[in-house]
């Protein structure tokens, strides 16, 4: 399995830190071709700056919040939806999913989704209990 390898030297890379792993610790070593973590990585610079130009428009998309009308709450500008990433990618106003009872739908499987995504991240941590019981009554409510 590949990913023992990866861990077991990212494990290395955190214990020769004192257990902290920084991102440009894993840079470092990764820039070896022995090492297991190097082909993760674009190593041609033009390559790499376009991805990371990309990477920096989805931050600049995802932060982007606004006030609507009737709610006092901020609520993201644009967000994405796991049909639209499937095929290509792209962001969608929060108000056009809404006001799309087709969208809304898969706004609402999508954000189930991360929930139970969350849940079985922190499922050892005893202290979300309450919230875990919320999400699956939620699930429920929703599958019937």
């Amino acid at each position: 399995m590949k990913n023992i390898k990866i861990i077991k030297e990212l494990n290395r890379i955190s214990e020769e830190n004192g257990g902290l792993l920084l991102p440009e610790n894993v840079i470092k070593a990764a820039r070896s071709k022995t090492s297991p973590l190097h082909r993760r990585f674009e190593w041609n610079n033009t390559k790499a700056a376009q991805e990371y130009r990309l990477w920096q428009a989805r931050h600049l998309i995802s932060v982007c919040v606004q006030v609507l009308p009737g709610v006092t709450e901020p609520v993201s500008v644009f967000m994405s939806l796991s049909s639209d990433r499937s095929s290509g990618g792209g962001y969608r106003t929060t108000v056009s999913v809404c006001y799309n009872a087709e969208r809304r739908e898969q706004m609402l499987q999508d954000a189930l989704h991360d929930l139970n995504t969350f849940q079985r991240r922190y499922a050892s941590v005893h202290q979300l209990a309450k919230v875990f019981s919320a999400i699956r009554q939620t699930s429920k409510r929703y599958a019937a």
